[in-house]
C-alpha cells in the first residue's frame, strides 16, 4: 500500500506541474501577444509606435454647470476659426454671466507659439498638431468639420471647374494659363497663403502631395494669413483658396468646383477637422470652455458659425 500511496502522489505532482508549466507557458504568449500585461495591447514592431487613440470631442470634457464670474479665457490662432471663436465666446458669455472670452486670430502656428509661451489659453487651429507640438505637452480637441474652397474673382473669365489634377499644377506652376484648364489665354496669378497659415500647411498636404508651391512671377504670397486682402488681390486671373465659410456667399468671388464637386457636397475632396489646442494639464478656464464647445450647445453654436 505505501508503494502505491506513493506512485498516486508522484503522479498528482506531475500532472500539478503540468498544469502550472502549461499554464505559465500561456501566460508568457498571452504577453508575448499582447506586448504588456494589459490584455488587449496592440504588438508594435520594432521602432513602430501604436497608433494613437480617436479622440472623441464630446468624450474629452464635461460640459459645465456653472463658471465663476470673473473667468477669462483667451485664444489665438487660425483665421479660419475667427467665426467659430466669436458665436462660442457670445455664448458662453451669456450662458456664463461675468466670464470673458478674449479672441485673437494670428494664425494657427503663432497661436501655438503663444500656446506654448503662456502668452494664452488656447490655440485654434485648422490643422492637427505635429509631434514636436505633442512633445511640448499640447493636446487636441476636434471641436468641427471644414472643407477648403478653391476661389477666383468675380469678374474672372474662366466659369469651369477643375479636376484634382489640374488645381495641383496649378499650384506647383505646371499650368500657368486659363486656357490650358479651359479659360481665356491669360495667364494664371496663384495668390498663396504664407507658410505659417494651418489651411496653407492642409492645402499643401492635400492637393500638392509631397510637391512644392510654384515659384514663378504669376506666384505671390501673401504677407499675413488673411482672406479679405487675398479676395481683394484676386482681380481678373487670381486663383486661391480659403476656409468655405469665409467665401460662401462673397460678392467679389466665386467658388471653383473640384472634380465636378462644391465644398457643401459629399465627397468633395478638400476636407479637414478644425480643433482647439491646449496646454496639459489644462487650467480650469480651458476645461470649462472646452466642455462647452463640445456640449450640444456649443455644437449648435457652431453649426450656426457656418450658416
Amino acid at each position: 500500500m505505501g508503494q502505491k500511496n506513493e506512485a498516486v502522489i508522484l503522479i498528482g505532482a506531475l500532472a500539478i506541474t503540468g498544469v502550472v508549466v502549461a499554464g505559465g507557458g500561456w501566460w508568457l504568449w498571452q504577453r508575448f501577444q499582447t506586448g504588456g500585461e494589459n490584455p488587449g495591447e496592440m504588438v508594435n514592431e520594432p521602432g513602430q509606435l501604436p497608433p494613437p487613440p480617436e479622440l472623441q470631442a464630446s468624450d474629452a470634457f464635461v460640459a459645465p454647470t456653472q463658471v465663476p464670474a470673473g473667468t477669462k479665457v483667451t485664444i489665438d490662432g487660425s483665421t479660419s476659426m475667427v467665426n467659430i471663436n466669436e458665436v462660442l465666446k457670445a455664448e458662453f458669455q451669456q450662458t456664463f454671466p461675468g466670464t470673458v472670452v478674449q479672441n485673437d486670430a494670428q494664425g494657427t502656428d503663432k497661436g501655438v507659439v503663444n500656446l506654448i509661451l503662456g502668452k494664452v489659453d488656447l490655440s485654434a487651429s485648422s490643422r492637427p498638431l505635429t509631434s514636436q507640438e505633442q512633445a511640448q505637452g499640447l493636446a487636441a480637441v476636434p471641436v468641427a468639420s471644414d472643407t477648403i474652397a478653391v476661389m477666383v474673382g468675380r469678374q474672372n473669365p474662366f466659369a469651369g471647374g477643375l479636376t484634382s489634377a489640374q488645381l495641383r499644377d496649378i499650384f506647383t506652376g505646371k499650368i500657368s494659363n486659363w486656357s490650358e484648364v479651359g479659360g481665356p489665354n491669360n495667364t494664371i496669378q496663384v495668390i498663396n497663403r504664407p507658410s505659417e497659415s494651418g489651411t496653407q500647411q492642409t492645402f499643401a498636404a492635400q492637393v500638392l502631395q509631397g510637391q512644392a508651391f510654384g515659384q514663378g512671377a504669376n506666384f505671390q504670397t501673401m504677407p499675413r494669413d488673411a482672406t479679405t486682402p487675398i479676395i481683394r488681390a484676386l482681380g481678373a486671373n487670381g486663383i486661391s483658396y480659403a476656409t468655405y465659410g469665409q467665401v460662401e456667399g462673397q460678392q467679389t468671388a466665386k467658388i471653383v468646383p473640384i472634380d465636378s464637386l462644391s465644398p457643401n457636397q459629399e465627397n468633395y475632396p478638400l476636407r479637414r477637422q478644425l480643433f482647439y489646442f491646449y496646454k496639459t494639464p489644462p487650467l480650469p478656464q480651458v476645461e470649462a470652455f472646452l466642455g462647452f464647445a463640445t456640449s450640444p450647445q456649443g455644437q449648435q453654436a457652431i453649426a450656426n458659425a457656418f450658416e
